[in-house]
């Protein structure tokens, strides 16, 4: 097992919107207990990413990554798309 020399933080959602140029709204979806009620909740977050090639299509499954901030809200870039 490699070890990694940074912490970044790794993500996997859907791209919900291709519409602005080399940035794509991704949306990360995952499901948690709650604490006092125990029911399982799910939850949605949506986080701009970076996609300097354009590569990414909206309803693609793609990787993101944490980085420095590219902009006032974008902080991730895309690392891969995985469909």
């Amino acid at each position: 097992m490699e070890a990694r020399a940074n912490k970044r933080k790794f993500l996997a959602g859907i791209v919900v919107s291709d519409k602005m140029n080399k940035t794509r709204v991704v949306q990360v979806r995952w499901s948690a207990k709650h604490p006092k009620y125990q029911k399982t909740v799910r939850r949605a977050v949506k986080f701009k990413a970076h996609d300097e090639k354009n590569a990414s299509k909206t309803g693609d499954s793609v990787r993101i990554m944490e980085t420095r901030p590219l902009s006032k809200d974008k902080r991730w870039v895309i690392t891969e798309v995985l469909k």
